[in-house]
């Protein structure tokens, strides 16, 4: 039981409202030692906006009375009692409104004559007295509508069952807040909230939604303006210490109006606000910004509205009846030139919701009147089943938790050549439209802080070009990291990348690392210089033999010729002339044709070649041999014996080829492994069993015609062409047994040119040792190109 308390503003009717608003916005502290009864609260700081919305109430009560259509013949009164922004006396007035405990006029035997208990109650201002006041009032299912209580919390109706509200939830303001700074690129920033159920409901929502679109919180504080100054303190000091350049500001107007005070001590105008509809349009607020602290702050707020008569009545104010009045009135002063918080009227919106929130009620009690004897719903239940639209078109209906329709609209604070700030309308959030429409920003120009016409850029780090990706610093939050340039071979093509993506194999990345480009095709082709320098010693190669074949047709009945069996001599150079030019199918871009043709074509003619050297080194060692006495070996190695000794040795390399063709053959292929950035286009050899046995064939018969001859080296003739013939034979030997490890070791197309420079070099190998000597003579010493010449006896010589 407490002291008995009569309301501040009352009148009598048929059915009794009750409201609660803070007259006043705070209260003296003391420090009750509970030894006695502690003393009424002693409220201070007188707050017009409570009695503005005291008045809307009564307002909307006598419309109602004076309407012949709403609940005709039936009269509505109310009691309003002053809550002074305090929880517990909020409690406290709500439970007189509920029971009744008012100081009575005289004493009586009977002094409950009649119920005390209002049908329903408009108000609290705040979210949290409004929980404390919902609980209470829940088990009995006496109806409470709020005209800006916003916390998300007050939906859950397993707690709240008998609470609704005119204003949206802030679990759409909170969100909206979230996509707004979303919107604008502004992933780093700090957040400040009133330290009661609806700064601490309303950030955890903001918070949650911010981290599902990639904001960051750089840091989230509290107070309540009841405060110590040192708390504060400590608040200015974290924004002064931060990096963050945008502030989510989740406050009520009076806890704003603390905040700003201390900020303009320090003068940080550098800060981009972001405001809940708690402080955004306060005009209060924004008048008493005189350092400009929140020039250019953007938020939500309720969509504007019109009350017709509203601002009127509010102006024909009347005497307030309360016993702590020290104030003499008459009851005829005229406010409608005064300039103050009270005469101001941008607060309408909430004036509106007040005003919908008494209709809704009264549309309840006209409708349990109307209803017959079987209507036994409550009156909870019928405020939470109206649908109707006030005389401004505006549509008042509850959703399942008890609130409207989100509906918020975007204002900007901007600052006009005198001084004045202008709420501007910027945009509109609906939470009816689909996702991807809710948020709707018009094309206007936007002032922000220090009336700058560019986007503040709040983030903790800069954005991540494409090349690049993110790589999170550690112990920071996922909005701080460092661009790392993506790794050769990947790229990242888009701004942030969390990975860079590996190019497919026949691509490669640009120096930029932000697109894939094909690989450069690497083969040895004419058009280059190595190339063309093969090709051309390929073509002189050709042409030598050419003019070889030439002369020694020309002179083929001299001595010369005709000795050791001209006709292999032909063969050679015809076989010599196909290994000049079977380097050139080396050249140009790997085909399947072209990798079959190039290593059988150099198999086969080299076997050619070398069986022809061999049956002219061996047609030597015959010849001496024959001389002996009593010799007939060139009877077992005549012509015949030679051309098929050199189709032998040949065939079986054909064997070897079409056996390799068969099995596995040579084939083009792509060789990512050897270059990054380049694609060697190469013949793969398909079996290397078969490419070695084609060269160890071919070894195998150079260092038998190797071995032939050095063995007839010394045999004495003026001209002996087994001399020749190891020369040429040891240059061969030379030349492929040192290609084998640089064949191995080179790379891409290097390969082949040094497979294409020992062909050339063994081919000019043999041409050069075998017939320039005979050209020489044919040519120059044409006297020494006879018979006697050739047979001539001369003493051995060292080799």
């Amino acid at each position: 039981m407490g002291d008995p308390e009569n309301p501040q503003l009352s009148q009598d009717g048929n059915i009794v409202l009750g409201g609660i608003f803070s007259f006043y916005s705070s209260w003296k502290d003391r420090m009750d030692t509970y030894l006695h009864k502690p003393l009424p609260l002693q409220c201070t700081s007188l707050n017009f906006r409570g009695f503005q919305f005291a008045q809307a109430m009564l307002f909307a009560i006598e419309e109602i009375n004076n309407s012949t259509d709403l609940l005709p013949g039936v009269s509505l009164g109310y009691k309003i009692y002053d809550a002074c922004g305090s929880m517990s006396r909020s409690v406290k007035v709500a439970l007189t409104l509920t029971n009744g405990n008012e100081i009575l006029a005289g004493q009586s035997e009977r002094p409950c004559t009649r119920p005390s208990q209002v049908q329903a109650i408009i108000g609290e201002t705040s979210s949290s007295p409004c929980m404390a006041i919902a609980t209470v009032l829940g088990p009995f299912y006496i109806p409470m509508i709020s005209h800006f209580a916003t916390c998300a919390c007050l939906s859950d109706k397993t707690k709240y069952p008998s609470f609704l509200r005119t204003i949206p939830s802030d679990y759409y303001q909170s969100r909206a807040l979230a996509h707004l700074v979303k919107y604008f690129g502004w992933t780093w920033v700090g957040a400040i909230r009133t330290n009661d159920d609806y700064g601490n409901n309303g950030m955890a929502t903001f918070t949650e939604t911010a981290q599902q679109l990639g904001i960051c919180l750089e840091y989230s504080v509290s107070f309540f303006r009841t405060d110590p100054a040192d708390k504060i303190q400590k608040i200015i000091d974290i924004i002064k210490a931060s990096t963050s350049k945008v502030i989510v500001a989740f406050l009520s107007h009076m806890d704003m109006d603390v905040l700003m005070y201390e900020l303009s001590q320090h003068n940080l105008t550098e800060y981009q606000w972001v405001g809940s509809e708690g402080w955004i349009f306060d005009s209060q607020t924004a008048a008493l910004d005189i350092h400009h602290i929140l020039n250019g702050a953007i938020g939500l707020s309720i969509p504007k509205a019109h009350v017709n008569g509203l601002r009127e009545f509010m102006l024909n104010v009347k005497p307030l009846n309360s016993s702590n009045n020290e104030l003499e009135c008459t009851g005829h002063e005229d406010v409608t030139g005064v300039q103050n918080s009270y005469t101001d009227m941008s607060l309408m919106p909430i004036f509106n919701n007040v005003y919908k929130g008494v209709y809704a009620v009264a549309h309840a009690l006209h409708n349990i009147l109307s209803c017959n004897k079987t209507c036994n719903k409550t009156i909870l239940q019928h405020i939470k089943n109206i649908d109707f639209k006030t005389k401004e078109g505006d549509e008042v209906y509850f959703n399942e938790n008890g609130d409207p329709a989100a509906k918020y609209e975007i204002i900007n604070w901007q600052p006009r050549e005198n001084g004045v700030v202008e709420f501007v309308t910027v945009g509109l959030y609906d939470i009816s439209l689909a996702a991807e429409k809710q948020l709707n920003l018009q094309n206007k120009s936007l002032i922000w802080a220090r009336n700058s016409k560019q986007v503040p850029v709040s983030v903790c780090s800069e954005k991540c070009p494409p090349g690049t990706r993110k790589v999170l610093q550690k112990g920071r939050p996922v909005c701080c990291y460092d661009c790392i340039r993506c790794a050769e071979g990947e790229i990242s093509n888009i701004t942030d990348s969390v990975i860079c993506v590996r190019c497919l194999p026949e691509y490669w990345s640009n120096e930029r690392r932000d697109a894939c480009i094909k690989k450069e095709a690497v083969f040895l082709s004419y058009e280059e210089i190595m190339g063309a320098l093969l090709t051309a010693a390929s073509v002189f190669g050709t042409c030598t033999t050419a003019g070889v074949v030439l002369i020694f047709f020309k002179h083929r009945k001299t001595p010369i010729v005709r000795a050791n069996n001209s006709e292999l001599s032909f063969l050679l150079l015809f076989s010599l002339t196909l290994c000049f030019l079977c380097s050139l199918t080396f050249i140009g871009q790997p085909s399947e044709w072209s990798c079959m043709l190039r290593h059988t074509a150099f198999g086969v003619t080299f076997v050619l070649c070398i069986s022809c050297v061999l049956g002219k080194t061996i047609v030597v060692l015959m010849a001496f041999r024959a001389k002996l006495p009593g010799s007939n070996m060139m009877k077992w190695f005549g012509h015949t014996q030679q051309r098929l000794c050199v189709l032998g040795f040949t065939l079986v390399q054909v064997i070897i080829c079409i056996v390799w063709l068969t099995i596995s053959p040579p084939f083009p292929f792509k060789n990512f492994e050897e270059f990054k950035d380049k694609i060697i286009l190469e013949c793969a050899l398909g079996s290397a069993v078969g490419y070695w046995a084609v060269l160890g064939y071919i070894g195998l018969l150079s260092v038998l015609c190797f071995i032939f001859a050095f063995l007839a080296r010394k045999l004495p003739d003026n001209f002996n062409e087994a001399k020749f013939i190891t020369f040429s034979m040891l240059i061969f030997c030379a030349v492929w047994i040192t290609f084998i490890p640089a064949y191995v070791s080179s790379p891409g197309k290097f390969s082949v040119a040094v497979e294409i420079f020992a062909i050339l070099a063994s081919s000019f190998g043999l041409l050069i040792c075998i017939f320039m000597p005979k050209c020489y003579i044919i040519l120059l010493k044409p006297e020494k190109n006879t018979k006697r010449n050739m047979m001539g006896k001369k003493a051995p010589h060292l080799f």
